[in-house]
Protein backbone atom coordinates (compact mmCIF):
# COMPACT_ATOMS: atom_id res chain seq x y z
CA UNK A 1 0.00 0.00 0.00
CA UNK A 2 1.36 3.37 -1.24
CA UNK A 3 0.25 5.19 1.78
CA UNK A 4 1.97 2.49 4.36
CA UNK A 5 5.07 2.38 2.56
CA UNK A 6 5.65 6.07 2.57
CA UNK A 7 4.92 6.02 6.67
CA UNK A 8 6.91 3.47 7.10
CA UNK A 9 10.36 5.30 5.23
CA UNK A 10 9.93 8.71 7.03
CA UNK A 11 9.92 6.51 10.06
CA UNK A 12 13.13 4.51 9.43
CA UNK A 13 14.50 7.77 8.58
CA UNK A 14 13.19 9.07 12.40
CA UNK A 15 14.75 5.86 13.30
CA UNK A 16 17.83 6.02 11.90
CA UNK A 17 18.49 9.82 13.21
CA UNK A 18 17.46 8.97 16.67
CA UNK A 19 20.57 6.06 16.65
CA UNK A 20 22.70 8.81 15.88
CA UNK A 21 22.42 10.97 18.29
CA UNK A 22 21.55 9.02 20.69
CA UNK A 23 17.95 9.22 21.04
CA UNK A 24 14.99 6.39 21.94
CA UNK A 25 12.80 6.92 18.72
CA UNK A 26 9.82 6.66 21.18
CA UNK A 27 10.52 10.70 22.16
CA UNK A 28 9.60 11.59 18.38
CA UNK A 29 6.24 12.56 17.19
CA UNK A 30 5.50 12.21 13.29
CA UNK A 31 2.81 14.69 12.65
CA UNK A 32 1.47 14.52 8.97
CA UNK A 33 0.89 18.18 7.57
CA UNK A 34 -2.44 17.74 5.99
CA UNK A 35 -2.28 21.77 4.63
CA UNK A 36 -4.47 21.20 0.96
CA UNK A 37 -4.38 17.00 1.47
CA UNK A 38 -8.06 15.58 0.94
CA UNK A 39 -9.51 14.07 4.06
CA UNK A 40 -9.62 10.38 2.22
CA UNK A 41 -5.93 10.95 1.89
CA UNK A 42 -5.70 11.57 6.22
CA UNK A 43 -7.51 8.63 6.28
CA UNK A 44 -5.35 5.83 4.44
CA UNK A 45 -2.46 7.42 6.38
CA UNK A 46 -4.56 6.91 9.71
CA UNK A 47 -5.13 3.50 8.65
CA UNK A 48 -1.76 2.83 8.15
CA UNK A 49 -0.71 3.34 11.67
CA UNK A 50 -0.35 7.57 12.25
CA UNK A 51 -2.17 9.47 14.51
CA UNK A 52 -1.15 13.15 14.61
CA UNK A 53 -2.27 15.63 12.22
CA UNK A 54 -1.83 19.29 11.85
CA UNK A 55 -3.56 21.71 9.88
CA UNK A 56 -2.59 25.39 9.00
CA UNK A 57 -5.47 27.32 8.47
CA UNK A 58 -9.20 27.00 10.74
CA UNK A 59 -11.74 26.37 8.09
CA UNK A 60 -9.74 23.79 6.44
CA UNK A 61 -8.97 22.26 9.90
CA UNK A 62 -12.48 22.26 10.37
CA UNK A 63 -14.40 20.71 7.22
CA UNK A 64 -11.35 17.66 7.99
CA UNK A 65 -12.39 17.19 11.88
CA UNK A 66 -15.97 17.02 10.85
CA UNK A 67 -15.56 14.79 7.78
CA UNK A 68 -12.54 12.14 9.74
CA UNK A 69 -14.59 12.45 13.28
CA UNK A 70 -15.18 8.87 13.12
CA UNK A 71 -11.35 8.99 13.62
CA UNK A 72 -9.52 8.95 17.04
CA UNK A 73 -6.71 11.51 15.64
CA UNK A 74 -4.72 13.37 17.38
CA UNK A 75 -4.91 16.92 15.99
CA UNK A 76 -2.79 20.45 16.24
CA UNK A 77 -2.77 23.37 14.92
CA UNK A 78 0.11 24.55 13.68
CA UNK A 79 -0.15 27.77 11.44
CA UNK A 80 -0.62 31.12 11.77
CA UNK A 81 -3.65 32.03 14.13
CA UNK A 82 -5.71 35.06 14.57
CA UNK A 83 -7.19 35.71 17.67
CA UNK A 84 -10.84 35.49 16.23
CA UNK A 85 -10.44 31.95 15.10
CA UNK A 86 -9.50 30.47 18.47
CA UNK A 87 -13.04 29.85 19.30
CA UNK A 88 -13.48 27.17 16.48
CA UNK A 89 -10.20 24.97 18.15
CA UNK A 90 -10.94 24.61 21.76
CA UNK A 91 -11.65 21.54 22.41
CA UNK A 92 -10.56 20.03 18.81
CA UNK A 93 -7.30 20.16 18.94
CA UNK A 94 -4.81 18.86 21.58
CA UNK A 95 -1.93 21.27 20.84
CA UNK A 96 -1.64 24.43 19.57
CA UNK A 97 1.68 25.29 18.49
CA UNK A 98 2.00 28.88 16.67
CA UNK A 99 1.24 31.15 20.01
CA UNK A 100 3.46 34.41 19.91
CA UNK A 101 2.02 36.85 21.79
CA UNK A 102 -0.43 38.34 24.32
CA UNK A 103 -3.18 38.98 22.64
CA UNK A 104 -3.19 35.51 21.27
CA UNK A 105 -2.44 33.98 24.79
CA UNK A 106 -5.54 36.15 26.31
CA UNK A 107 -7.81 35.18 23.86
CA UNK A 108 -7.42 31.38 24.29
CA UNK A 109 -7.14 31.65 28.03
CA UNK A 110 -10.94 32.97 27.48
CA UNK A 111 -12.19 30.79 25.35
CA UNK A 112 -10.49 28.05 27.23
CA UNK A 113 -11.61 29.13 30.50
CA UNK A 114 -15.07 29.57 29.32
CA UNK A 115 -14.90 25.92 27.71
CA UNK A 116 -13.40 24.41 30.94
CA UNK A 117 -10.88 23.57 29.53
CA UNK A 118 -6.91 23.85 29.48
CA UNK A 119 -5.19 24.47 26.55
CA UNK A 120 -1.70 22.70 25.63
CA UNK A 121 0.24 25.46 23.69
CA UNK A 122 4.01 26.13 22.47
CA UNK A 123 5.59 29.33 22.20
CA UNK A 124 6.46 30.09 18.26
CA UNK A 125 10.52 31.35 17.80
CA UNK A 126 10.95 33.41 14.70
CA UNK A 127 15.02 32.60 14.90
CA UNK A 128 15.62 33.78 11.41
CA UNK A 129 13.60 37.69 11.47
CA UNK A 130 11.67 36.91 8.57
CA UNK A 131 8.51 39.60 8.56
CA UNK A 132 6.77 36.61 6.32
CA UNK A 133 6.40 34.07 9.41
CA UNK A 134 4.93 34.63 13.02
CA UNK A 135 6.72 33.93 15.49
CA UNK A 136 7.68 35.88 18.77
CA UNK A 137 11.93 37.13 18.09
CA UNK A 138 14.28 34.91 20.96
CA UNK A 139 15.28 37.73 23.01
CA UNK A 140 11.27 38.53 24.11
CA UNK A 141 10.35 34.66 23.92
CA UNK A 142 11.51 34.63 27.90
CA UNK A 143 8.83 38.02 28.46
CA UNK A 144 6.30 35.96 25.98
CA UNK A 145 7.04 32.72 28.49
CA UNK A 146 6.54 34.45 31.91
CA UNK A 147 3.10 36.09 30.75
CA UNK A 148 1.51 32.67 29.71
CA UNK A 149 2.46 30.95 32.82
CA UNK A 150 0.31 33.20 34.74
CA UNK A 151 -2.36 32.13 32.30
CA UNK A 152 -4.25 29.22 34.01
CA UNK A 153 -5.93 28.08 31.10
CA UNK A 154 -2.78 27.70 29.15
CA UNK A 155 -0.20 24.94 29.71
CA UNK A 156 2.94 25.48 27.58
CA UNK A 157 4.59 22.36 26.45
CA UNK A 158 7.65 24.32 24.34
CA UNK A 159 8.65 25.77 21.83
CA UNK A 160 8.25 25.79 17.63
CA UNK A 161 10.19 27.19 15.02
CA UNK A 162 10.18 27.60 11.25
CA UNK A 163 13.53 28.36 9.97
CA UNK A 164 14.44 30.04 6.65
CA UNK A 165 14.32 26.77 3.88
CA UNK A 166 17.93 25.85 3.05
CA UNK A 167 18.89 24.18 0.25
CA UNK A 168 20.93 22.32 2.11
CA UNK A 169 19.72 20.52 5.59
CA UNK A 170 23.44 21.12 7.22
CA UNK A 171 22.77 24.96 6.53
CA UNK A 172 19.38 24.60 8.69
CA UNK A 173 21.22 22.72 11.74
CA UNK A 174 22.19 26.15 13.95
CA UNK A 175 18.60 26.98 13.65
CA UNK A 176 17.52 23.93 15.42
CA UNK A 177 20.46 24.45 18.05
CA UNK A 178 19.64 27.91 18.37
CA UNK A 179 15.90 26.88 19.70
CA UNK A 180 17.25 23.86 21.68
CA UNK A 181 19.40 26.18 23.87
CA UNK A 182 16.89 28.84 23.85
CA UNK A 183 14.77 26.13 25.88
CA UNK A 184 17.06 24.46 28.14
CA UNK A 185 17.61 28.37 29.29
CA UNK A 186 14.36 28.93 29.40
CA UNK A 187 13.19 25.99 31.89
CA UNK A 188 16.30 27.28 33.93
CA UNK A 189 14.93 30.83 34.49
CA UNK A 190 11.90 30.06 35.29
CA UNK A 191 12.13 26.52 36.72
CA UNK A 192 9.59 24.68 34.27
CA UNK A 193 9.55 21.78 32.09
CA UNK A 194 9.19 22.46 28.33
CA UNK A 195 9.40 18.82 26.82
CA UNK A 196 8.46 19.62 23.38
CA UNK A 197 10.77 21.17 20.37
CA UNK A 198 8.47 21.64 17.26
CA UNK A 199 11.02 21.89 14.03
CA UNK A 200 11.91 20.13 11.30
CA UNK A 201 10.01 19.41 8.30
CA UNK A 202 9.99 17.22 4.99
CA UNK A 203 13.50 18.51 3.69
CA UNK A 204 15.81 18.70 7.37
CA UNK A 205 13.82 16.91 9.54
CA UNK A 206 16.45 14.27 10.27
CA UNK A 207 18.53 17.60 11.42
CA UNK A 208 15.98 18.56 13.65
CA UNK A 209 15.85 14.82 15.38
CA UNK A 210 19.71 14.87 15.79
CA UNK A 211 19.19 18.24 17.65
CA UNK A 212 16.72 16.91 19.35
CA UNK A 213 12.78 17.35 17.71
CA UNK A 214 10.27 15.84 19.62
CA UNK A 215 7.57 16.68 16.69
CA UNK A 216 8.84 16.81 13.31
CA UNK A 217 6.05 18.21 11.07
CA UNK A 218 6.56 16.75 7.61
CA UNK A 219 4.02 17.07 4.46
CA UNK A 220 5.45 16.26 1.37
CA UNK A 221 7.34 13.47 2.01
CA UNK A 222 4.65 11.42 2.74
CA UNK A 223 1.66 12.91 0.98
CA UNK A 224 3.47 14.23 -2.13
CA UNK A 225 3.84 17.42 -3.41
CA UNK A 226 1.05 20.53 -2.42
CA UNK A 227 -1.94 21.02 -3.52
CA UNK A 228 -2.05 25.09 -4.48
Amino acid sequence: MEACERLEKVLERIESACRRSGRDPSGVTLLGATKTVPPQRIEEFYRCGLRTFGENRVQEFLRKAETLSNLDIDWHFIGRLQSNKVKYLIGKVSLIHSLDRRSLADEIQKRAERAGRVQEVLIEVNLGGEESKGGVPPEEAGELLSYVLSLPALRVRGLMCIPPYLEDPEEVRPYFIKLRKLRDNLEREFSVSLPHLSMGMSHDFEVAVEEGATIVRVGTLLFGERRV
